[in-house]
Formats: C-alpha cells, structure tokens, sequence
C-alpha cells in the first residue's frame, strides 16, 4: 500500500453495508492499480504531505461547493500552504470545492449537472451506490450528502485519488470513497447495488450492449441506473459515429439521439426508461480556470459557429437518462 492513501476506513465501510464479501478481491484489485504508479505520483503525494494541519470545523457535503472549515485569513501561512499544496494537485477537472475558504474552481461546474440530476433519481438515503468513473469524487462526496449509506466511486487516476484523498483530508466523511481501479477490474454480477450511476462515460466505451449489461449485473433487483451521455437530435436509429475525433477527444466511439438511448437501454435489459434531463453543454458549466489551466470547451467549438466542434459535428448536448433493472 503506498503511504498517502488509506482504505482501512472503507474496508471498515464495506462490512458496516453488509458487503464484506467483496473485499478480498477489491482489495487485490486496488493493490493492483497501486503498484503500477504513475511518473507524476511521487509529486502528488508530496504535495498531500504538505496539506497543512487545521482545526475540525464544519463540513458541508450538501452545498454546491463541497465545504470544509472556516475561512482562514488570506494574508496567513496557513491559507498559502493550503493553496499551495491543493494547486500542485491541478488540473481539477470536477468541483467546485471550498477548503477553509479556498475555492478550487474546476474545470466543470459538477454542482450544476448535479442540480439537474438529483431531483429525478430516487432518495439516496440509506443506499449503496456505485459511481463509474467517478473522477475525483465531487458527486461521491455530494451522494454522502445527501445520505448514501456508501457510495463507491471508480477511476483508476491515481491524480483523482490524490485529489479525494486531499478534500476528505478536510471533510473528513467515512460514507464515500474513491477506489483506484478501472471498470473491468470491478467484480462483474455484483448484483448488490441499489443506485449505479454513469456519467460522462459511456460514449467512452467501444461495446455499448456490453457496458450497459455490465452495469445491470451491478444493481440489486429493481435497483436504479442514473446515465448521462452526450446526444445528438435525432430518431430511434440515429447514432453518431465520429471518423476521427469529436470536440478535440479521440476516444469518442458513438452519440446515440435520445431515442435510440432508451432503445438501447430496454435491449440492455432495463426497464421504465427515461429521459429527465436535456441540456447543452455551455462555457459556463465547462470552461478553463486558475485550476485547470488548459484546453477547455471554448478551444473544442468552432469560432465562427458555436452550435459545431471544431470537427464540424453538433456541439456537445448532454442528456440524463433513469432506468431500473427488473
């Protein structure tokens, strides 16, 4: 195990769920993703070292930005530390966050999209969730807010996990947690989720059929997946298929339109689909901060028409599709 990161809690967390079952082979997995490293990890893990030591104070995991403690003084060594060490952990794509009054304005503004999709999901209090590609924790933290009984995220970044490991530092919460490991090193047919979230993910996948099955095997009977992913406007049989890249990125396989989504969702296996949720992607909820100091969404569309990418295609539109396996 590499000093900086601790899974005693969530171990402890697993068993409290009734889960214990999982931890041996979550436990060799994440051994696993630890042992490969990273060539940017030693300096990730110095600058944790670095996280100054400050009072327990309140911890606001229900607020739009994730807060922890009391403002310090912005002229004390203190609150240069902090900043210090928090800036060494860029780029911050998911936040926004707000450490003893720093804000770490990230890249996206992850409190808007949760805004959207909270009110359409069911309670999460008391729930065992599963975030899948969680980045660096932002909703995690916010389904801990909102009552999870665990909520676990997956992304093998070990800079997410540096990130997580930084604000919980501070919040101090034991319901969320970040594990270090990708999506085919989690145990397939779990079948013990009562919540399985996917965003910003599955156009990421090359096998569509095989990642939305996969997720189904992760849910309980009549339990609830919550996916968001880029669409496009179109019929049941109108899928998008990028020839090169789509916005700058090059792993963008497919954008189905909404109904071929929630045709492929009933193909899945999944049941009372819907879409709750349409929106276009906009420079407010994404765009380049003090945290996140590169190329962003203004850079991906084109200057003369921003209803394009850059490439030519629609600009990107995002929708929240809710389902549950019966």
């Amino acid at each position: 195990m590499i000093e900086g990161f601790d899974f005693k809690l969530f171990y402890q967390a697993l068993s409290r769920a009734g889960l214990a079952t999982w931890q041996p082979a979550l436990a060799a997995e994440i051994e696993r993703a630890l042992a490969k490293r990273d060539g940017n990890l030693p300096a990730w893990l110095a600058a944790l070292k670095t996280l100054p030591d400050l009072p327990e104070n309140s911890c606001g995991l229900n607020l739009a930005e994730v807060t922890a403690g009391s403002p310090l003084p912005t002229d004390s060594q203190q609150h240069a530390r902090l900043k210090e060490a928090l800036l060494r952990l860029s780029p911050w794509r998911k936040g926004p966050f707000n450490l003893y009054g720093i804000k770490i304005d990230s890249e996206w503004r992850s409190d808007l999209k949760w805004a959207r999709v909270a009110p359409h999901v069911a309670s999460l209090r008391g729930r065992k969730i599963l975030d899948v590609g969680c980045g660096n924790g932002y909703y995690l933290m916010r389904m801990a807010g909102a009552g999870a009984e665990i909520a676990i995220g997956i992304d093998p970044a070990l800079l997410f996990l540096a990130q997580f490991t930084a604000v919980n530092h501070y919040c101090r919460q034991t319901q969320a947690f970040l594990l270090p490991i990708g999506f085919e090193q989690l145990p397939q047919e779990m079948q013990c989720f009562d919540t399985v979230f996917s965003m910003g993910v599955f156009y990421h996948r090359r096998s569509p059929f095989d990642f939305l099955r996969s997720l189904r095997l992760l849910l309980r009977k009549d339990g609830e997946l919550v996916l968001e992913t880029l669409v496009i406007e179109g019929g049941r049989n109108t899928v998008l298929v990028p020839p090169d890249r789509y916005a700058r990125m090059n792993n963008v396989w497919f954008i189905p339109s909404v109904e071929a989504m929630l045709a492929w969702l009933a193909k899945a296996g999944f049941s009372d689909a819907r879409a709750v949720d349409f929106c276009q992607t906009t420079e407010e909820e994404q765009r380049s901060t003090e945290w996140m100091p590169g190329e962003s969404l203004e850079m991906c569309l084109d200057q003369s028409n921003r209803q394009k990418t850059i490439e030519g295609h629609p600009a990107p539109v995002r929708a929240v599709f809710v389902a549950r396996r019966t």
